[in-house]
Parts: structure tokens; C-alpha cells; sequence
């Protein structure tokens, strides 16, 4: 099994990558997806936010109400710190579970962990490999200005809460370069593809060069 981190700056183009990257054959293990079942109905992380954050960020269905936690752990660390001291547990017990099963089905396979945060949680060294979609922080804003309909003090405020380009790029093994169009991105995916599929069908699970 050939285990790859894949992150990048908001609005760089990761996710046209690991949609990619599925499309192509990889294991992908979605942790955004994994922190919204960590707090699903029922679970204890739901329930250990509850305890944390009191019975407002909790909607009337019983689901999690984002915005008002969105709106407790924005630019206050401590509370910010107290979430992630929940729900980081519980996302890489279940993608230890996601990756097991996967390496169960094909003792081969190429699985992508796609983390947003890889960097600033300090994970790079868990994976084989770590591919970085690159772009930079003024054309990450522009995107997100154009479009995802924020403006540009929010766009900035996102921008700067995340890992410096710098920081990800010092942690990358192979960047892909997400200034141009999907279809590039894309190109350049099925390229290292190639590379990192021969190395999982010979057992190798050493670092490629970039």
C-alpha cells in the first residue's frame, strides 16, 4: 500500500486533484468528510461538543449548527484548540479504519489522505509521499472573491488563518501547480498517477522525487 497526503491552500485546487486521483483508481479518505461524521447525530463527538460548547450550536434536528459554532471558534484559538482537541481524534481513528479496509480489499493500493490542514497539524510525516497544490495567496483570494461569493476581508481572513505557501510548499515532495485551468491540473495529476501506480503495484514505498 502506498499511502500519499494531499493538501493545499484553500482555493488552490485540491479537491479537482483528489476528485482526479479517485477518478483514476486511488483510495481517497476525505477528511472533511470524516469530520462531518465525527460529529453526526449520536456520536460522542457531537455529544463531547455539546459539553464543550453548550446547547447553541446544537439545531433544533439535533444535527450540529455549524454557523453558530463557526461563529464561537472564529478568531478565538482557545475555543478553536478545544474543537480540534475533539474532533482530530475521532478523524484519524476513522480514516485509520478507512485505510485499513482499503489495504484489506488491495494490499496495493494507492490511498490519498486528503487533508485541508495537513501542515498546520503537523502530519507530514505520516505518508510516503505528500503532494502540495500550489497556488498563490493573492490568486487563492481573487477565487475566492470570484468564485465563492466572499469578499475580500473574508476571503483574506480565511486565506491568512491557514498554513503560509511557503510552509506547504517546505513540506511537499511533488507540487502541482494550481494557477491554471482544471484541465491542467488534472494533466498534471494523471502524470505523477503514472508514477506513484507503478510504485504501489511493485511495493515500493519510498519517496519519489518531485
Amino acid at each position: 500500500m502506498l499511502r500519499i497526503g494531499l493538501t493545499g491552500g484553500i482555493a488552490a485546487g485540491k479537491s479537482v486533484a483528489s476528485r482526479r486521483l479517485a477518478q483514476l483508481g486511488a483510495v481517497v479518505v476525505d477528511y472533511d468528510q470524516l469530520a462531518r461524521e465525527a460529529v453526526e447525530p449520536g456520536s460522542a463527538g457531537l455529544e463531547q461538543v455539546r459539553e464543550v460548547f453548550g446547547p447553541g450550536v446544537i439545531a433544533a434536528d439535533g444535527t450540529l449548527d455549524r454557523a453558530a459554532l463557526g461563529a464561537r471558534v472564529f478568531g478565538d484559538d482557545e475555543a478553536r484548540r478545544a474543537l480540534e482537541r475533539i474532533v482530530h481524534p475521532a478523524v484519524r481513528r476513522l480514516a485509520a479504519e478507512r485505510e485499513a479496509a482499503a489495504a484489506a480489499r488491495d494490499p496495493r493500493a494507492v490511498v490519498v489522505h486528503d487533508i485541508p490542514l495537513l501542515v498546520e497539524t503537523g502530519q507530514a510525516d505520516r505518508f510516503a509521499v505528500v503532494v502540495v497544490v500550489d497556488a498563490p495567496a493573492p490568486l487563492r483570494i481573487a477565487r475566492l472573491v470570484s468564485r465563492r461569493g466572499h469578499d475580500e476581508e473574508a476571503a483574506r481572513a480565511r486565506v491568512a488563518a491557514q498554513a503560509t505557501d511557503e510552509e506547504r510548499v517546505a513540506a511537499a515532495d511533488v507540487l502541482l501547480d494550481g494557477t491554471g485551468s482544471e484541465e491542467n491540473l488534472r494533466a498534471q495529476v494523471d502524470a505523477l498517477w503514472d508514477r506513484v501506480a507503478a510504485d504501489a503495484a511493485a511495493g515500493v514505498e519510498a519517496r519519489p522525487s518531485s
